[in-house]
């Protein structure tokens, strides 16, 4: 074989030629030096060098997507911006005032600035992992180069599972936003359910996240005035109680009393607030110019700090250690339901985004090599609308028919979400970027001790935070919050009555005419859970007399703060 033909022989078998490495325009794929892009092997896919061809093909092969390939090349970084603010900044950033409240205002700022920092260097990690390896679309594709076909196939369920969870603790935000807003008694909350549902939906549609980065602008705005109002309704309300601000019982220190595992819930709450590099990776395959995702990442970084630090700061000063979760509900009955109305944009888009990347991932590894991916035929629109009517439709029923589901996903973001901000990055650092020996030289041994720490810090939040939401869970339990038993309410059905202080957010639960448990759809659940949510199902409905206080004892919990737990975790 002459040379020429044994060089583009070589080419092929390699994939370094810009038709067989990735569907993108080598052009717009910079090599850095900070990223280790020293040599062309470096750039080359890791199922095109052999490294895991044997576990199985990547999720996106390359096919001649010709009139497809832009319709996916067309974010810039200001949209992949508002991309990742639509992703990370969510009514969760109205529950950062109770966490000051938990930990004192000084430990509150340190750990909302220091965390925010540490975020901003995970999510840079992140970046440059994409730039070293751009055939990588979706985290699991990332976490494959280290972990072989089981961390890719682990990670995947992971990725899919926390955005679901996601989706329907939007759906749930939802719900009670609507209830709180309309305030009528005849109406079910489960009517405000399938609303909400049916708003996510709508708004998952587009495929596309320079199309979606559109609502994000609209999603920007509708949180930042329903903080603004927040702030300015608290502060006037300090200002006029009797003696004024310096009445307000807030404090500089933790309270005496805190315990390890409040403290923590306190803290993870703060850290799942800045999980934005969840689906970073799935944006950036979309960067025109991926080089800019610096930019994106620093404007995000700081725009969060800023936004959490003074609305934790302000709230719990006006407040005080009373400061409910979200903060909105201390802002007084009407102005609540105000901010409520304009928090409906921020709640739906920023839950929609969730079943657009988990549809976007599924869809690429369930149609690998073919132009259905794109969504752009007939057959690929389809195959999109059901795919997210699944993921709305299981979202749904996972919320509303869960009584703990607040905490449950808070164990799957304990779980999950450490791995994706802080361990999975570090160990990306330490496996992929690093240039020699971790001891070589003043940089590389820096960067190992930050590295380092960020990876303790994701292996403390997956330990402590799992048991701090597992012990909450079982607290509620003891105390009565939260029962699955159906003999429980067979007993006390004639005085069945939820806490005081969830009575007004639950009334209109009272009026479902029929079981607003969904366990009759749900066999599945497991057969000893299955058949006591069955019963309980049908001891609503055969029983008029507790069919209110039941459907409210099965519906959302509420914590010491007097908020619904639907929002205390929904930080994304």
């Amino acid at each position: 074989m002459s040379a020429p033909h044994l060089n583009e022989a070589i080419d092929f078998e390699l994939g370094t030629t810009a038709a067989n490495t990735t569907n993108h325009d080598p052009l717009k794929m910079p090599k850095f030096e900070e990223a280790g892009t020293s040599t062309v092997m470096d750039s080359v896919p890791a199922y095109a060098t052999g490294e895991i061809a044997s576990e199985g093909e990547s999720s996106l092969k390359p096919i001649d997507d010709g009139q497809y390939h832009d319709k996916f090349r067309r974010l810039g970084w200001v949209r992949l911006t508002i991309c990742l603010i639509v992703e990370a900044i969510a009514l969760g950033s109205l529950s950062i005032p109770q966490a000051f409240a938990t930990v004192g205002m000084v430990a509150g700022v340190i750990l909302s600035i220091g965390i925010g920092l540490i975020a901003i260097y995970t999510s840079y990690v992140v970046g440059q992992v994409k730039l070293k390896y751009p055939h990588i679309d979706h985290y699991a594709d990332a976490v494959r180069l280290i972990w072989g076909r089981f961390g890719y196939e682990l990670t995947g369920f992971m990725f899919v599972c926390q955005l679901v969870l996601l989706l329907g603790s939007h759906a749930l935000t939802g719900t009670i936003a609507f209830v709180r807003i309309v305030e009528r008694e005849g109406v079910c909350a489960l009517v405000w359910g399938v609303v909400s549902a049916v708003v996510l939906f709508l708004l998952a549609i587009p495929p596309t996240f320079t199309e979606f980065a559109i609502l994000g602008y609209i999603d920007f705005a509708s949180i930042i005035c329903a903080i603004g109002i927040t702030i300015i309704a608290t502060g006037i309300e300090a200002t006029s109680q009797v003696g004024g601000l310096p009445a307000v019982d807030w404090s500089v220190w933790p309270p005496d009393d805190i315990s390890f595992s409040s403290a923590f819930l306190a803290v993870t709450n703060i850290i799942f607030a800045y999980s934005f590099a969840v689906c970073q990776f799935s944006f950036m395959s979309e960067l025109h110019t991926p080089k800019d995702y610096v930019k994106s990442i620093w404007a995000l970084g700081v725009i969060e700090i800023v936004i959490y630090t003074v609305t934790g700061a302000l709230v719990y000063a006006f407040v005080g250690s009373g400061v409910a979760s979200p903060a909105l509900l201390s802002a007084g009955s009407t102005v609540s339901r105000i901010a409520f109305g304009i928090a409906l944009p921020v709640i739906f888009i920023s839950g929609s985004i969730n079943a657009t990347v988990a549809g976007r991932y599924i869809i690429s590894r369930a149609f690998p090599n073919s132009t259905i991916r794109y969504i752009s035929t007939p057959r690929g629109w389809t195959i999109w609308i059901l795919l997210l009517l699944a993921q709305i439709i299981l979202a749904f029923i996972i919320a509303e028919a869960i009584p703990f589901f607040s905490d449950l996903l808070g164990i799957m973001s304990s779980l999950f979400i450490s791995g994706f901000t802080f361990y999975f990055p570090a160990l990306f650092w330490f496996m992929l970027i690093k240039e020699g020996k971790w001891y070589r030289g003043w940089r590389n041994l820096g960067l190992s001790v930050v590295n380092g720490g960020c990876f303790l810090i994701g292996v403390a939040c997956v330990g402590c935070g799992t048991y701090a939401s597992v012990k909450d869970i079982v607290e509620q339990y003891n105390s009565g919050i939260i029962h699955l038993s159906a003999l429980d309410l067979a007993s006390s059905s004639n005085s069945l009555e939820p806490p005081s202080s969830s009575k007004a957010a639950l009334q209109p639960l009272r009026s479902c005419e029929h079981s607003y448990n969904l366990a009759l759809a749900l066999p599945f659940f497991s057969p000893l859970k299955g058949r006591i949510l069955t019963v309980i199902s049908f001891y609503i409905l055969i029983s008029p007399r507790s069919r209110g206080a039941a459907a409210a004892r099965l519906g959302r919990d509420v914590p010491r703060s007097g908020a619904p737990r639907g929002f205390v975790k929904l930080n994304n």
